[in-house]
């Protein structure tokens, strides 16, 4: 009787994914231009926090969105009310973006236009986390109304995120949300992580993250000159 052949999909995917993710990043130094992958889960508050990012940075960067929903174009619709370019990929019930859609989001700007580039993944704390999107940036989102439970929850995504920013801090005093802890548990999987505490709605914390990212993005394009 012949051997069964196991074939292992997931990790052929993922290998196509790479290459992609690596000539997207290429690409976009090349162009000077700085990707960021923003990850949160539904109603985290990732429209808000690039709506409040764009207000704080758009007289110093040239800001271009990449939106990502399943079936729908209501944020891509807010941000380009703003005056901000955005491109909307609908992912037809992918719970992700993979480095394929990104780069057929890419291929509708003139990258050499933009300093910074932001991707909103959609919705989810679980599928976007092991799937590189080309961008040179990983971030998440944790809304104080979701707990301060997630990074023990969903491990995988605190652990290889660059930064995270805790939204919607004007609930604190609603809530029974502990950030001594969850700061705790995220610095557990992730030694090294950012961490921001914001609130979109009154504006606390937003400028600190802006003028951190702002340096971010200043130093890859120091580097890339270099």
């Amino acid at each position: 009787m012949d051997e069964v052949r196991i074939i292992e999909v997931k990790q052929d995917i993922l290998a196509d994914n790479k290459k992609v993710a690596e000539d997207i990043r290429r690409n976009l130094a090349g162009k000077k231009a700085f990707m960021v992958n923003l990850m949160a889960s539904p109603g985290s508050g990732k429209t808000s926090l690039i709506l409040s990012t764009i207000e704080a940075l758009r007289n110093e960067l040239t800001i271009g969105v990449i939106e990502a929903d399943i079936d729908s174009k209501v944020d891509s619709d807010k941000i380009a009310a703003q005056g901000i370019k955005a491109v909307q990929l609908r992912t037809g019930g992918f719970c992700h973006v993979d480095a394929t859609m990104v780069q057929k989001g890419l291929d509708t700007l003139d990258l050499s236009q933009y300093d910074l580039l932001i991707i909103e993944n959609v919705g989810n704390l679980v599928c976007p986390a092991e799937v590189d999107t080309g961008a040179m940036m990983n971030a998440v989102i944790l809304s104080v109304p979701e707990g301060d439970d997630k990074p023990l929850k969903y491990p995988v995504i605190f652990a290889s995120v660059e930064v995270m920013v805790v939204s919607k801090i004007d609930y604190l005093s609603l809530s029974d949300f502990n950030m001594d802890a969850v700061k705790e548990r995220v610095k557990a999987l992730n030694p090294k992580i950012q961490i921001f505490e914001v609130s979109s709605k009154t504006g606390e914390g937003i400028e600190p993250w802006a003028k951190w990212l702002k340096e971010k993005v200043k130093a890859f394009k120091q580097e890339e000159l270099s």
